[in-house]
């Protein structure tokens, strides 16, 4: 893999420059936001761009769309902390059932702040982004985004990333997962995600947002993911201290 230096998209400029509003509290929790014709004329970009720059904040969870009553600021959740680093694969393949993915895009971009911040890294590194449906026997279970900041794959095949990403990792730069942090919360799917998960517009979904870290605490992979709700279901064991 050949690293091009690139400017930074629109959509990411237009995602960064909404995010600050966010944080700033100029949109505060809770708030509908303006719709994405007229986000598009207030940033002078298309409404494709626009739907882009909105979807990228609906993954990270700080913006929620809302059936019939467009998109929201999202309101700050009660978070409850999840044990073990769940792997989709091993997780299928104990249910008996045959893991696969179809790739839906592979390129590098400039990190948004939100890439740079879950990854540690400085605004404007260059990323990898892979996009997978998941299935088991077939059957979609989820739509998968990750970024993993280039310079951890740069000299790795397309296969090696697809296929075998952390196997490959600990096997060729003594790389291995050490923990993750994962955040979930309930959304519907838009016609996109439901176009590719084989299921209706406004379907139930599960969201999960996940950072994995090395052994060093080196965080290396930032995956927002959305599984349909009643084809998967995450599950949490607790002991008493």
């Amino acid at each position: 893999m050949n690293r091009v230096p690139k400017k930074t998209p629109v959509y990411i400029q237009m995602h960064n420059q909404m995010r600050e509003w966010i944080n700033t509290r100029e949109w505060e929790e809770g708030r509908k936001i303006p719709s994405e014709r007229d986000l598009a004329l207030q940033f002078d970009v298309s409404r494709m761009t626009a739907r882009q720059a909105v979807n990228t904040l609906v993954d990270e969870g700080l913006l929620e769309r809302r059936r019939g009553a467009g998109t929201f600021v999202a309101l700050e959740k009660v978070r409850e902390r999840m044990s073990g680093v769940p792997s989709f694969t091993e997780t299928v393949e104990r249910q008996g059932k045959q893991p696969a993915s179809k790739l839906v895009a592979f390129h590098t971009k400039p990190a948004s702040i939100s890439e740079a911040e879950k990854l540690m890294i400085k605004h404007n590194e260059e990323v990898l982004i892979m996009e997978r449906i998941r299935t088991a026997d077939g059957i979609p279970i989820c739509y998968e985004v990750a970024t993993i900041p280039f310079k951890f794959v740069s000299d790795l095949s397309k296969t090696q990333i697809t296929k075998q990403l952390f196997k490959t990792l600990e096997m060729e730069k003594g790389l291995r997962v050490e923990r993750s942090e994962q955040t979930i919360s309930a959304t519907w799917a838009s016609e996109s995600i439901a176009e590719m998960l084989g299921i209706k517009r406004g379907s139930s979904v599960l969201r999960l947002r996940q950072v994995s870290y090395s052994q060093d605490g080196t965080p290396f992979e930032y995956v927002r993911s959305q599984y349909v709700g009643d084809r998967y279901e995450f599950f949490l064991e607790a002991t008493k201290k």
